[in-house]
């Protein structure tokens, strides 16, 4: 009689298929491997492009602000330059000023003595209208009231001793005021005189001792 195991047989198929079932799933391990290594490479990748990115926005950001501190350095610089130019312009114009006023204080003293001696010449009734200087000529223009007005006011002139001799009388014309009888417009000329360089004895004041130029 012949007895066939079955149970064994029955026992070692589970075996197979756990066999087979182990082999399968190695290979699906190594599939799973490949991918994830290459996920891990991406995310790698993504992550490396991503810092990379980030710290180009960083340095751009940066440099901006970099670029906007200098442009308002700059406005600053620029509008310090401008104050600078100005005050450069400034100092100049005062310089020239002030080397004006030296110019004019070393020579103030014969303005100021020929002026103070023209107003202690005017007589009554005699006013001036213009005074005209060119180096040591001056030229007056004035009115008076009477001829004599007019020939005492160069006597007067004539007895300084900050004006040369003669001193002339250019023109003079009659005009008629319905103020006065009579009003005189006059032009005079005389000429600087340095008394130290050449000292000239006073005639007296108001026409005495000198001989008035006569009017024409």
């Amino acid at each position: 009689m012949i007895r066939i195991n079955l149970l064994a047989v029955e026992r070692e198929r589970p075996k197979r298929a756990r066999a087979a079932a182990t082999g399968g799933g190695a290979a699906i391990s190594a599939a799973q491997r490949v991918t994830i290594g290459a996920a891990l490479i991406l995310l790698s990748t993504v992550l490396v492009i991503g810092w990379w990115f980030w710290s180009l926005r960083m340095e751009s950001s940066r440099l901006d602000a970099d670029i906007a501190s200098a442009e308002r350095e700059a406005q600053k610089l620029r509008s310090v330059l401008t104050d600078f130019q100005k005050f450069e312009a400034r100092k100049a114009q005062l310089q020239q000023r002030v080397s004006l006023i030296e110019q004019l204080r070393h020579g103030q003293t014969a303005p100021v003595h020929v002026l103070d001696e023209i107003s202690k010449s005017l007589p009554d009734r005699l006013w001036l209208v213009t005074l005209t200087q060119h180096g040591d000529e001056f030229t007056i223009d004035g009115r008076a009231t009477s001829l004599s007005s007019l020939t005492d006011f160069v006597a007067n002139l004539e007895s300084t001793t900050w004006f040369k001799r003669p001193v002339e009388i250019l023109d003079s014309a009659v005009e008629p005021n319905p103020q006065t009888t009579e009003l005189v417009r006059f032009t005079i000329r005389a000429w600087y005189n340095n008394p130290d360089a050449a000292p000239v004895g006073p005639a007296g004041r108001g026409g005495r001792g000198a001989v008035p130029p006569a009017a024409h």
